[in-house]
């Protein structure tokens, strides 16, 4: 039986950054998702550059690329604050590569005070360029087994992770209401502002705790042996997810391989169908 949804725009942060690369894997994800699962969805996939760009949107892609050149041009351009109320009041889903995933942490470190913006919505601390400078980047096998049955794949089949000067989640932290104020306390580290959630399904994703949806062994033979670790435990966390926002340190979008866009997807008709439902219910409520 196919299942049909409304019309649903899926946003790529457009300011810098690989986006273009995420709107060609999303369309192929988008054309697996009808093929496979029988969900009939007219998809709109766009570049997002403005206010009014993001407000069109249901799901949203921050790409990899520099996290403090990204802040300062949505700053610039008028988007920070919509940003933050995209992913912190809304609590529109929001997905985060690299450098989408320092802007959507709660807390990050190696930074000058006052030098990096952040947008929040993941309780974590990310250490920036915790894999180390350009040439040091590298491409491993991992397994992710979220991703389920996203594609003609098995589960079970590593997805090629690629790390450029990438992060990592250092410390998964406690939820806060207001501030990560301790965070906040620590040398070269920045935090995000406060917001408040819109509504009752919003506040819903803001209590949820952060899941833990990939980790890398610091003994993998791809790494430099440079890293610092200022962690217990012999593994990385390199993704994570906290109610309707996910991140990850590594760039999917730079491999031919669509399982995590199909899986984002999925994510995004869910919550959609929630919104929906909570619309519903608040209607009949009031009626």
């Amino acid at each position: 039986m196919t299942v049909t949804f409304p019309d649903i725009t899926v946003g790529v942060l457009a300011l810098q950054g690989a986006f273009s690369e995420h709107v060609q894997l999303l369309r192929l994800a988008a054309k697996s998702l009808e093929q496979r699962k029988a969900v009939h969805v007219k998809w709109g996939f766009i570049e997002v550059r403005t206010p009014q760009e993001l407000a069109t949107c249901d799901g949203l892609i921050i790409p990899g690329g520099e996290s403090t050149a990204m802040a300062l041009v949505a700053a610039r351009s008028g988007l920070l604050e919509p940003l933050r109320e995209f992913v912190k009041v809304l609590r529109k889903p929001t997905w985060g590569t690299c450098a989408g995933l320092i802007l959507l942490a709660e807390s990050a470190n190696k930074t000058k005070k006052g030098g990096q913006d952040l947008i929040g919505g993941l309780d974590v601390r990310v250490n920036r360029n915790h894999f180390g400078r350009q040439v040091e980047s590298f491409q491993t096998d991992l397994s992710l087994p979220f991703l389920g049955d996203a594609i003609d794949k098995d589960s079970s089949e590593p997805f090629r992770c690629v790390f450029i000067r990438a992060p990592v989640v250092e410390k998964v932290l406690p939820h806060r209401e207001g501030i990560q104020a301790e965070e906040a306390e620590q040398d070269a580290t920045v935090v995000a502002p406060a917001q408040t959630p819109a509504d009752e399904l919003a506040k819903e994703a803001l209590q949820s705790e952060v899941e833990i949806m990939a980790n890398i062994s610091t003994r993998n033979t791809a790494l430099q042996q440079n890293q610092e670790h200022e962690h217990a435990g012999n593994e990385d966390i390199i993704a994570v997810r906290q109610g309707n926002v996910f991140g990850c340190s590594f760039h999917p979008e730079l491999t031919a391989d669509p399982r995590i866009h199909v899986w984002w997807l999925e994510e995004i008709l869910k919550a959609v169908q929630r919104r929906q439902e909570f619309v519903d219910r608040t209607v009949l409520s009031v009626s």
